[in-house]
C-alpha cells in the first residue's frame, strides 16, 4: 500500500525487490552502493540500521556514511510472554519465580543479539536468575515451542504471538517501549512497572533509508510522501493489524537524531549481554 501510494504521488513506478538473508545486510548493501538520487531505498529495522554493525565484523558498508535516514513508518515493540504453566500472572510474580529458580529457567528469543535477547538478558541480570538464553532461527519455531510447552518464556512480536495470547495458550506479561500498544491495551509496559533501563524503554522501529549523499530536498520529499501513505486509512489499518504502532509525524531530522542517540545504547546492550561480533 505504501508503494502504491508513492506511485500515485510521485508519478513513477515503485518496484519492491525483496532481498532476504544475512540479517538484512544484503538489502542494505544494495542501497548503500546505489546512486544517491533517492530512487533506491530500504525498509529496515533497528537491527539492520543500528545493531548489525556491532554483531558483524565485516558488513561491506558503513550505515552512518552509506545510508541516510528518511522517515520511520512505525514503532515495533515486543512483548514478553509465558506459557500458562508458569505460576506468574504479572512481571512481579515472574521476577520472584525466576529468583527462586536461579539457574533453572530458560528463555527464548528470535536470535542472538535480537532486542528480545537483550531484554531478557537484562531481566535475568536484574533478578540474578542466571537464566539460559535459547536463540531460535526466527519467531516461528520459538512460538511453536512456547505453545507446546517445551519453552516456558519468550519474547517477540504481536504479529506472531497475539493469536496465542487471545486463545489463552500464552500469557502476556509486559511490552517494551514507553507507551501501551493498541493491539493489546490491557498489557502494561516494563517502564510502567518500574523497569526503566534502556533495554526495556527503547522500542524497535521500521524505517526507510536512502543511499548516503542523497540530496536533502529529495530526502524531504520522500519522507513527506511516505508519511502521507502511512496516514491513509488502509496503510494505518494494516500497520495496526500487524501489531505495530503507526508513526505519522517523523521527520528526517528527528529520525537522524534518534538514530545517533540510540546507536551507543544498542552497542552497550549487546556488550552487556556478551554478544561478540562474528
Amino acid at each position: 500500500e505504501i508503494e502504491k501510494n508513492r506511485h500515485q504521488q510521485l508519478g513513477q513506478p515503485a518496484i519492491v525487490d525483496n532481498r532476504p538473508g544475512a540479517a538484512g545486510l544484503l538489502a542494505c548493501d544494495v542501497v548503500a552502493k546505489a546512486t544517491a538520487d533517492g530512487h533506491t531505498m530500504t525498509l529496515g529495522t533497528t537491527s539492520t540500521m543500528l545493531s548489525n554493525q556491532f554483531m558483524f565484523k565485516k558488513m561491506g558498508y558503513d550505515p552512518q556514511k552509506d545510508l541516510v535516514p528518511v522517515t520511520r513508518v512505525c514503532w515495533a515493540p515486543i512483548v514478553l510472554v509465558v506459557n500458562t504453566k508458569v505460576p506468574a500472572n504479572n512481571l512481579q510474580e515472574l521476577m520472584a519465580y525466576a529468583k527462586s529458580n536461579k539457574g533453572k529457567l530458560s528463555y527464548g528469543s528470535y536470535g542472538i543479539g535480537s532486542h528480545g535477547h537483550l531484554v531478557l538478558a537484562s531481566l535475568s541480570n536484574e533478578a540474578n536468575a542466571d537464566m539460559t538464553h535459547i536463540a531460535y532461527k526466527g519467531e516461528a519455531p520459538m512460538v511453536q515451542d512456547l505453545v507446546g510447552g517445551q519453552l516456558m518464556m519468550g519474547i517477540g512480536s504481536i504479529l506472531s504471538l497475539k493469536q496465542h495470547i487471545d486463545s489463552g495458550k500464552l500469557r502476556a506479561i509486559a511490552f517494551t517501549g514507553l507507551n501501551r500498544v493498541p493491539a493489546l491495551p490491557e498489557i502494561p509496559t516494563f517502564a510502567e512497572l518500574g523497569h526503566k533501563q534502556d533495554a526495556f524503554t527503547i522500542s524497535g522501529w521500521l524505517g526507510v533509508a536512502a543511499t548516503g549523499g542523497t540530496p536533502a530536498a529529495v530526502v524531504e520529499q520522500l519522507a513527506t510522501e511516505i508519511r502521507k501513505a502511512v496516514q491513509t486509512r488502509e496503510v494505518n489499518a494494516r500497520v495496526l493489524m500487524a501489531g505495530f504502532v503507526p508513526l505519522t509525524t517523523d521527520t528526517p531530522q528527528k529520525y537522524l537524531a534518534d538514530w545517533n542517540r540510540e546507536l551507543p545504547i544498542w552497542k552497550k546492550l549487546l556488550a552487556d549481554a556478551g554478544v561478540q561480533p562474528t
